[in-house]
């Protein structure tokens, strides 16, 4: 049996059924893979912080370049170790989607708006981001999460928006415009990978992602490296190798598997603990200001995760 068989077959094995409602045993598929899926939520939570840390050596056109570079260096290099098999031609519009979303279009959009906005002001994005991402779910599988769900997901999606808000003084930036672009091309490709990730390794989706964007991502690093200056500080690269490594290459692993398990709706949930998490590395890494209100705020949102696990993400 060949390496790309075995895999695909053990990701076949792990995908739980689809599960019904509250009220249904939790099997260990669906323990590992929110699991999976929370680590990747910590590591994405790092990236507005890393995303900041980064600015301060290269410009926004040359760190998100080098980002997807790096990035699809790595998986092209495991790919070719494991002798991938070339998904099949069926599967390529999705790896686009993908591509388009989460490592071309997630990325620029907010490094874009960081320029202007603050880490904890751009936090907003990912409070919508869970919502959003399940409503695109509803509409490209056919999933139909229960009422309970929806009530709970869009309960925690207020909490996060109306702190985050409350937070950043209640006033809009600059930067919105490129905030709220990146939210809808993200749910995007958070919905095609987590479908994807049914059918190839979470690691292969990614990996076939980054190699779509190989062209791009060296011609935008040769153009954009000539005229936007580096000053290589220690901050500016640890978050280019951030972003690059972790952000980009092993959370998205980690998430898309995380997704195939317990499905697109219930794991982009988990999300709403991202913008909470974002707030207290912008305070301990950048120094941000973190208003008081913050457990209680953690405490609704931990009490919303828990129904909309709970609840399900319903029957296709």
């Amino acid at each position: 049996m060949r390496a790309e068989d075995s895999a695909t077959s053990q990701v076949t094995i792990a995908v739980p059924p689809v599960e019904g409602g509250p009220g249904q045993p939790v099997e260990t598929g669906s323990r590992r893979g929110t699991l999976l899926a929370l680590l990747g939520v910590v590591t994405f939570s790092l990236t507005f912080p890393s995303t900041a840390w980064g600015l301060e050596s290269f410009g926004p056109w040359s760190l998100v370049a080098l980002r997807s570079l790096l990035a699809a260096a790595l998986s092209g290099g495991l790919l070719l170790a494991a002798r991938v098999r070339v998904p099949a031609r069926e599967h390529w519009a999705g790896l686009a989607v993908v591509a388009g979303g989460v490592v071309v279009g997630f990325p620029l959009l907010t490094t874009l708006a960081l320029r202007t906005s603050t880490t904890s002001h751009a936090a907003v994005v990912v409070g919508l981001l869970p919502l959003t991402t399940a409503v695109f779910s509803s509409l490209r599988t056919g999933a139909r999460p229960p009422r309970a769900f929806w009530v709970a997901a869009v309960a925690g999606a207020v909490v996060v928006i109306a702190f985050t808000v409350a937070q950043s003084g209640g006033a809009l930036s600059a930067g919105d415009a490129f905030l709220f672009g990146a939210l809808l091309v993200c749910a995007a490709g958070y919905t095609e990978g987590g479908r994807l990730a049914k059918a190839m390794p979470g690691w292969q989706v990614t990996g076939w992602a980054l190699i779509l964007t190989l062209p791009l991502a060296l011609t935008g690093a040769a153009v954009a490296l000539v005229y936007e200056p580096v000053r290589p500080t220690v901050h500016g690269v640890v978050g280019l190798v951030w972003v690059s490594a972790v952000s980009t290459f092993l959370g998205l692993y980690v998430w898309y598997r995380g997704m195939a398990e317990i499905g697109v709706a219930r794991a982009s949930q988990l999300q709403l603990a991202q913008p909470l998490l974002t707030l207290f590395w912008s305070f301990f890494l950048l120094g941000e200001q973190v208003a008081t209100a913050a457990p209680i705020a953690a405490v609704a949102v931990l009490v919303c995760i828990a129904l909309t696990q709970r609840a399900g993400a319903g029957r296709s």
